[in-house]
């Protein structure tokens, strides 16, 4: 009787293996009995058997759901949808050479267990899919607070404006909302819930030039909104009146002795209504005269000046804020006109 060899021994362990672990070659490297997949709404996914090519006496099935309802077959290279179309209609997809599923244009409904069974003459294999369908996310909406988007600050000893944002999406789940300065995470607010509105507020100020965006993000996809501060922070102070010089008419001019001389002077006043966070100042040329300033809100602010009625320099009157001006050039022999022209002959 032949002694079996050490060589014949090995090669009938390896057939024993394979003959365990190796339907079509599949088996190796194919060892989890379960697989997490997941996927956005509105997608396809193809959930996979490795099998190269079936054998004509293999038979695939696909079942889902927790009752293992039978959604696909494929047996000696006959494909049996069974009746998944009141499910799936015509979204599914069944490989006649590997046998892998196709879902197309998936939705929430289709989420959850997808067992796949293998059956031959040379073993069985099962695997269960547990797939997850995420809503599709939408664009995160960045708005500002009109009603007070700038509010003055003197900490820091002078003023500053600021900014209140806030970054909306709504009818979101299992999503996170953050708001980046750069790449460096400022806040973030979670939800698991269903169909719900988060919001995130964040406050800059106008003239930050550093990048800001807003994220909303799942486990596996995400949307970004940036932040243009120039576009969304302009405060109803920006858009600054244009200031009113007038004159005292009931004493535009009066009489001055101090050069030994009478010297005509008039009485003029520069006005802003409902400002706030703002400066009214009186220049000649370029040299300020004098200057009132308000942090207040809707206040009316008044700033008088006394030239004589032959000044030829030039005088201005001017408001402003952080980031806006508005100038009234002042036109003498406009404004300062005496009645008593006339009287002194």
């Amino acid at each position: 009787m032949p002694t079996e060899s050490y060589a014949d021994k090995i090669l009938l362990q390896i057939l024993i293996i394979c003959s365990y672990e190796c339907v079509s070659g599949v088996f190796a490297g194919d060892t989890d009995v379960m697989k997490s997949v997941s996927v956005t709404e509105g997608d396809s996914v193809t959930l996979n058997t490795n099998v190269t090519e079936v054998q004509r006496d293999e038979q695939i099935l696909w079942m889902f759901g927790p009752k293992e309802t039978r959604i696909a077959e494929l047996y000696k290279r006959s494909i049996d949808m069974f009746s998944s179309d009141v499910t799936f209609g015509d979204r599914l997809q069944l490989d006649s050479f590997t046998g892998s599923l196709t879902i197309r244009n998936l939705r929430s409904t289709d989420a959850g267990l997808y067992k796949r069974q293998i059956r031959s003459d040379r073993g069985n294999s099962d695997k269960t899919f547990d797939v997850t369908v995420y809503a599709r996310l939408p664009v995160p909406v960045i708005t500002s607070n009109s009603s007070n988007s700038f509010s003055p600050s003197s900490s820091s000893g002078s003023s500053v404006s600021r900014c209140s944002l806030l970054c909306s999406a709504v009818n979101v789940s299992d999503v996170t909302l953050s708001w980046y300065k750069g790449n460096s995470l400022l806040s973030s607010i979670s939800v698991s819930d269903l169909s719900i509105s988060l919001s995130l507020p964040l406050e800059v100020e106008y003239q930050d030039k550093n990048s800001y965006s807003c994220v909303l993000n799942n486990p596996i996809s995400n949307q970004t909104t940036h932040l243009d501060i120039s576009e969304l922070c302009q405060p109803c102070s920006a858009h600054l009146p244009v200031p009113v010089i007038t004159s005292n008419s009931s004493n535009s001019f009066s009489p001055s002795s101090s050069s030994g001389s009478s010297v005509s002077r008039c009485s003029l006043l520069c006005s802003a209504v409902n400002v706030s966070d703002v400066t009214l100042s009186w220049y000649k040329g370029n040299s300020l005269l004098s200057s009132i300033s308000v942090s207040d809100l809707s206040i009316s602010l008044s700033l008088p000046l006394e030239v004589e009625y032959q000044d030829k320099n030039s005088y201005s009157c001017v408001l402003n804020n952080p980031i806006s001006i508005q100038t009234t050039h002042l036109d003498i022999s406009q404004l300062c006109q005496t009645c008593t022209g006339s009287a002194h002959q």
